[in-house]
């Protein structure tokens, strides 16, 4: 096979291939084979009709387009790592040449392929770039706060005889009407007072009321059929608890840890917070290193890229032809577009590995973020091929951290930030064996185009 590319645009590129008969001399036969044996035909038992048949019949072109669909897709993938391109989407192929139609068999595949690739983008130097974050400072408000973090996974929720308030628990019925026709409604919901994780006004409507009581509040909805519209709700509060904390002692500190006094408890604590606020520090870094990125580096996007998103996210949101909602998500679509192709090409220079063991735990945390299992959410990943999505977005991330180490990072009161620790937990996931390593040519393997015959 022989691959040639032509650059067409700054991202995009015309790739030509090929291929002679006796490449796909195997692919052919098999069309033969699995042809003779779908038809029927007088005077030959099924599978059993010569090729001359097959051609008489059916025809030779009907052959040879089952074997270039075969084999087309591979030969595209293999163009295009060949050539080391990046593509962004799906080609425009288009068949120019296929073996002979008529009389013997030879001759050679060739087609074209156009397809939008990553641009060319280029780093600067980042040895002398300074970002500033804020001081690490502990406070014993801070512990506290996670001591009682750890006394509330140890309390119990205990029923009340007062107005719910702010932090309460209450089991809730709640119902949604719009022009006086019930929506949607739910019973038996265990809702935290002033989570604000529902309903606009909930939290408020629930504040005051005892067990049995309802209230009535207006409320946009945020979701389902009805996103936008505004509605009237009744809650009902069947029931008001309080979470009942264990007392902060000595017997508290050997419950819930391995110290035997509260005291010891209290200083791992601080040294757990320090760590928390460190990491946090190293974030704060991590996204003013993104910014500056976005200030220095300018790159082309491809267009045809921007439009395929925006008429994705339209369809999502029922607003097709939208131009005018089109016109306003576009900024934020092209913008996280050049957020991901620049970190994908940061990635790769930065030569970022991923590990089986943190890929594994940054999809259980994502699970856990939609609320979903983390079992189910693995199987549904791998069964949809979403692998190497994840993977590379885990990239992402670190590659960013990894580009940390070119720079000086120091806080707001002039002293340098020392982040080595953090990044050295950042790169525990290298030492092992690359996660599935067939999904390193992931970029290739999605494309899988057809045959465009003219």
């Amino acid at each position: 096979m022989k691959s040639v590319v032509e650059n067409l645009e700054p991202t995009r590129v015309k790739i030509t291939v090929e291929t002679p008969y006796e490449e796909i001399e195997s692919a052919v036969e098999k069309a033969y084979r699995e042809i003779a044996g779908q038809v029927n035909i007088p005077g030959f038992r099924k599978g059993k009709a010569p090729k001359r048949i097959i051609d008489q019949r059916v025809g030779r072109g009907v052959v040879l387009e089952q074997a270039v669909n075969e084999v087309l897709p591979n030969l595209y993938r293999e163009a295009i790592v060949d050539n080391g391109i990046k593509v962004l989407g799906q080609p425009e192929v288009d068949v120019t040449e296929i073996p002979a139609a008529t009389g013997p068999l030879g001759g050679q595949l060739a087609f074209t392929a156009e397809v939008d690739v990553r641009p060319e983008i280029t780093f600067p130097d980042l040895s002398g770039v300074e970002v500033e974050v804020d001081p690490v400072e502990i406070t014993d408000e801070d512990v506290e706060a996670e001591l009682t973090a750890l006394r509330e996974r140890f309390g119990s929720l205990v029923g009340v005889d007062r107005a719910a308030k702010s932090g309460d628990y209450a089991v809730i019925d709640l119902s949604a009407t719009i022009d006086g026709e019930e929506i949607e409604s739910v019973s038996g919901v265990s809702y935290e007072i002033g989570s604000g994780s529902m309903l606009e006004g909930l939290d408020d409507a629930l504040t005051g009321l005892k067990s049995g009581e309802e209230a009535t509040f207006t409320t946009t909805l945020v979701g389902g059929e009805h996103e936008g519209q505004e509605a009237d709700c009744t809650v009902v509060a069947t029931s008001v608890k309080e979470r009942d904390l264990p007392e902060a002692d000595d017997e508290f500190a050997e419950l819930a840890s391995e110290f035997d006094t509260i005291d010891e408890l209290r200083e791992d604590l601080k040294v757990q917070v320090a760590k928390n606020k460190a990491s946090e520090q190293a974030f704060a870094a991590r996204d003013k290193l993104m910014e500056h990125l976005r200030e220095n580096v300018d790159f082309p996007l491809p267009e045809a890229l921007v439009e395929a998103e925006i008429t994705q996210h339209l369809a999502q949101e029922g607003k097709e032809g939208d131009e005018e909602h089109a016109a306003e998500i576009r900024p934020d679509i092209e913008r996280a577009l050049r957020d991901q192709l620049m970190l994908d090409a940061l990635a790769e220079e930065r030569e970022v590995q991923v590990g089986q063991d943190e890929l594994i735990d940054y999809m259980v945390q994502t699970a856990r973020q939609y609320g979903m299992d983390p079992g189910q959410f693995l199987s549904s990943a791998m069964e949809s091929n979403q692998v190497p999505i994840f993977m590379a977005e885990l990239a992402r991330n670190k590659s960013l951290i990894y580009a940390l180490k070119d720079v000086t990072v120091k806080d707001t009161a002039g002293e340098e930030v020392d982040l080595s620790e953090f990044l050295a937990l950042a790169e525990e996931g290298e030492d092992e064996a690359p996660a599935d390593e067939a999904a390193q040519d992931a970029d290739a393997a999605d494309e899988q185009p057809a045959a465009d015959e003219d």
